[in-house]
């Protein structure tokens, strides 16, 4: 249930899995020769099965959402308006996102908000809608999904003697 609500909370911003899954595919595909897109879709989902990604979804997304209605105290509300450089608030809260697969996801999700691909850079771009917290959130599902692409690898090396 929670994670339709996440899912259908993503699309209502403008969002799809398939949109996160091709940043996973552009982050992957020179490490896995074989990889889909369905493969990329598969593990956004498997990210967004958990409930902590799931809260820090939730808590993001209305956040971005009262800051539309000007429902935030000052200066919180001045500062979500202008997305302020320094208010790092919204990337602490997509490490969370990463840090569920490790080192790769949060050296990824690095990368993912410096260069702000794809629907990330979409969402960065300043219009009618907030989205101080959502580009760094997908960013941070985008991160977590390649990096669980990464650790699942037949190709990864094993170390451990029996």
């Amino acid at each position: 249930m929670s994670y339709e609500i996440a899912k259908a909370q993503l699309l209502r911003r403008g969002v799809t899995l398939e949109d996160i899954a091709e940043i996973v595919y552009s982050l992957q595909k020179a490490y896995h020769a074989d990889l889909t897109m369905e493969q990329c879709v598969d593990s956004v989902k498997a990210v967004l099965q958990k409930r902590e990604v799931q809260y820090t979804l939730y808590t993001g997304i209305a956040l971005d959402e009262m800051a539309e209605r000007k429902l935030l105290p000052e200066p919180l509300q001045a500062i979500m308006e202008a997305d302020e450089p320094l208010y790092g608030v919204d990337e602490t809260m997509a490490l969370g996102i990463t840090s569920v697969f490790g080192m790769i996801g949060l050296t990824s999700f690095g990368y993912l908000d410096k260069v702000k691909p794809k629907i990330i850079g979409k969402l960065n771009g300043k219009g009618e809608r907030i989205h101080v917290y959502l580009d760094d959130l997908v960013a941070g599902l985008a991160a977590a999904a390649s990096a669980r692409i990464a650790h699942k690898s037949d190709s990864a090396n094993c170390y451990f003697t029996t």
